[in-house]
């Protein structure tokens, strides 16, 4: 846990707080945000002050200064430590326990905020150009790659309702997966990012989920059927992958609806993904179903 014994937040009013709370967010890293809900007597809080506490200990803001914000930022650390902390409504009295003799008291809403967990699809095939909107409009953030050109077409995508741009959350890019620019899209900490694996082609689908274990995504998936999963895990345990990296390869990928179009396989692993990002979060997690039936590659677009 971050020691905040000598943390001395940088003065800044609301708005650029909660600038900052963004932009950490943007660059993959969790946050917690204080905010001055309510005061009650003497006390140096006024509501709509906020504060931020970022990974690496910096803070900027204020929700009050002096002993009760040395308080907040003992319980933001809290919060920040945990895996994944609801957020509360913490009351601070301003009395001997703090050292301050104002005597009222203070209502902080602590929020911990975590970053989009992070999706690479790779094959923007048929399926992958449904998936990859569906999953940011989950609120997923997702990268898209494809080495093709004519399948790395923007216009390839389905087109938001009433002509809305595409999400933020989606980069679409012709690059083969392990490429830089792909790295580049996705947080330094691949253990709460997935793989999601659809090509054009059964060797490139091998490579790419040998390659997702090795650098340690935290899901990885690919489509295919049954004996297409069964040939994939017989491959990675004749190169020597660990038992448990095995076992952890999500084929066939999505939860077995029964799907069959590009459309209804997407539907189908979007779920799953939903399912596992509320486990990570510490959600109540649904089965994990066997996968949609023989949809035995990707097809070209």
């Amino acid at each position: 846990m971050l020691d905040v014994s000598a943390v001395i937040p940088r003065t800044a009013p609301p708005a650029e707080v909660l600038r900052a709370a963004l932009d950490a967010l943007e660059r993959g890293e969790r946050v917690v945000v204080a905010t001055v809900i309510a005061r009650q007597g003497s006390a140096p809080c006024t509501p709509g002050q906020k504060l931020a506490l970022f990974q690496a200990g910096a803070a900027i803001g204020t929700v009050g200064g002096g002993a009760v914000e040395k308080a907040v930022l003992r319980a933001m650390a809290d919060a920040l430590a945990a895996a994944a902390p609801p957020p509360r409504v913490d009351t601070f009295r301003l009395g001997p326990s703090l050292g301050m003799c104002c005597g009222g008291s203070a209502e902080i809403l602590i929020e911990p905020l975590s970053p989009d967990l992070a999706v690479l699809v790779v094959g923007a095939g048929h399926v992958g150009v449904y998936l990859a909107p569906l999953l940011a409009s989950l609120g997923f953030g997702v990268t898209l790659c494809d080495a093709r050109e004519v399948a790395a077409d923007p216009a390839r995508l389905p087109r938001p309702p009433g002509g809305a741009e595409a999400s933020p959350r989606l980069r679409l890019l012709q690059a083969e997966h392990d490429d830089p620019e792909v790295r580049a899209s996705l947080p330094a900490d691949l253990g709460r990012a997935a793989a999601l694996v659809m090509t054009h082609d059964h060797q490139l689908d091998q490579a790419v989920i040998e390659w997702a274990l090795g650098v340690g995504f935290g899901f990885v998936g690919g489509v295919g059927s049954r004996a297409k999963a069964a040939r994939t895990r017989a491959r990675l345990e004749a190169k020597g992958a660990s038992a448990a990296d095995i076992t952890r390869v999500r084929m066939p990928l999505g939860v077995d609806v029964g799907a069959r179009s590009p459309a209804e396989i997407g539907v189908a692993i979007a779920a799953e993904l939903v399912s596992w990002r509320a486990g990570l979060n510490g959600s109540r997690r649904g089965a994990r179903a066997s996968g949609h039936g023989e949809i035995e590659k990707e097809e070209d677009a």
